[in-house]
């Protein structure tokens, strides 16, 4: 981990809950055994690693995710950026729903790299609006299983 991960971004990753650290793992093993070693460099490790990162934000645990990613789908996405900024349980939905965003500036302002960042705003975008190298948002869309 410490190969992988700056003392910024470990900070975070301790602020994950475990479920999302396990997943975490689970896509960052995948995304060395599809681009080996050299492919799968530090970045790209650490972009499998903290993907989700943004999720900490929300306070929410399994139970709650649920119905928040069904009231995000009943509502749409594009609410959550509204939703985000409230209290309450309305709040937290729209922060786990924002993750993508929160995380990227979360580990933006932990001095990650940019490929890091970029995968964190991109990884629930269609393939066509992706910045990474294809072959690596490729790799890493793939070990992302949700």
């Amino acid at each position: 981990m410490r190969q992988t991960l700056s003392p910024a971004e470990i900070d975070l990753w301790r602020q994950m809950t475990g479920p999302d650290r396990r997943h975490a793992v689970v896509v960052a093993r995948r995304v060395v055994a599809e681009l080996g070693p050299a492919g799968a460099t530090a970045p790209v490790r650490a972009a499998a690693l903290l993907h989700d990162v943004g999720k900490v934000e929300s306070g929410l645990g399994t139970l709650g995710r649920v119905p928040a990613t069904a009231l995000g789908m009943i509502s749409g996405h594009r609410r959550a950026g509204h939703w985000a900024s409230g209290r309450g349980p309305l709040g937290r939905v729209g922060r786990y729903l924002d993750h993508s965003r929160i995380g990227a500036e979360l580990l933006e302002q932990a001095g990650s790299d940019p490929l890091t960042v970029a995968w964190a705003a991109e990884h629930h975008l269609p393939a066509g609006r992706w910045s990474l190298p294809a072959r690596v948002a490729a790799a890493l869309k793939a070990a992302d299983d949700d």
